[in-house]
């Protein structure tokens, strides 16, 4: 294999692995904003879902050794703990009315803080857990092999655009986020179905958390989300909402991701400047699509039945 096929290849592979998390957490905001509630927490739910299952695989290490279930149990907790952060979010935009950003904003405060103190009291350091072994698979040929969570971030959106166009949920769901009046006239639960929606997104920004910290890496790292949770946000926004929009959208900024990992260490372009490639690609995407985009219409506004 020549030089450029080699890079090319790499950079590939890179994109892939870059736009699984954005992809997995952009799904999850196009449900919760389908149905209403708009959670700029899934910044924070990454965190909490890479924390919870790096912590769970290397606890349960230390007591049965390394296992080949320990990584998809990880996967399950991580999943769990950011329904339940999700949970906590919809039930005080939800239920008690309050502002969905300045919720979102608190989870996000939290998650900078809560990591440092189990990692404080489990390792004695505030930065990061220790090393598992039992990390995720790698699926498919010599070369091109990826985590299985890949496959399933694609998979999600054919799936995703099925249960939210073809099926009585997905229209129940946009009914909710559109138009929750009319919903509630025709027997609709609004408050049921927004739950649904926002619980959804912290399943898949939790699976995104384990998919960085046991699948992309073996351990958590404070931090180590690096702006995912808001870039997902404007893919979503740039991807209007809709799972194939979402796809390519998290498909730029993952090409994005991978290629400042590709030219770092080169003489191409200054080091900061690679650096901050990505951030500057959501900031450019944001500033010319934001006010062509239009958000359901219900979004962010609190229904009282």
């Amino acid at each position: 294999m020549n030089l450029d096929a080699a890079f090319f290849l790499a950079l590939l592979l890179s994109t892939l692995r870059q736009t699984t998390p954005l992809l997995l957490t952009a799904l999850g905001g196009m449900f919760s904003e389908r149905s209403g509630v708009v959670n700029i927490a899934l910044e924070g739910i990454i965190l909490f879902g890479a924390l919870s299952a790096a912590v769970f695989v290397e606890r349960m290490e230390a007591s049965l050794g390394p296992a080949p279930w320990l990584p998809w149990a990880g996967v399950l907790v991580a999943m769990v703990v950011g329904a339940l952060v999700a949970w906590v979010h919809a039930v005080v935009s939800i239920r008690y009315r309050a502002d969905q950003i300045v919720s979102g904003t608190a989870l996000n405060l939290l998650a900078l803080g809560a990591p440092s103190l189990v990692l404080t009291y489990l390792y004695g350091n505030a930065t990061s857990s220790k090393e598992v072994q039992s990390r995720l698979p790698l699926w498919g040929p010599e070369g091109f092999a990826l985590s299985p969570l890949v496959y399933l971030a694609f998979l999600l959106v054919p799936l995703s655009w099925w249960l939210l166009f073809k099926t009585p949920w997905g229209l129940r769901l946009r009914a909710v986020g559109e138009y929750p009046e009319a919903a509630d006239t025709l027997g609709v639960n609004v408050h049921r179905m927004r739950y649904l929606g926002v619980v959804l997104s912290g399943v898949l920004a939790g699976l995104a958390g384990a998919y960085l910290s046991i699948g992309f890496l073996n351990q958590f790292v404070r931090g180590m989300s690096a702006g995912m949770g808001f870039i997902a946000l404007a893919a979503m926004i740039f991807g209007k909402w809709h799972p194939v929009g979402i796809l390519f959208s998290t498909l730029l900024f993952g090409f994005a991701s991978a290629l400042a990992i590709q030219l770092q260490g080169t003489d191409i372009l200054p080091a900061v400047l690679v650096q901050a490639f990505p951030y500057v690609v959501t900031i450019l995407v944001l500033a010319g699509f934001m006010g062509r985009s239009r958000p359901p219409g219900a979004v962010g506004k609190p229904y009282e039945k």
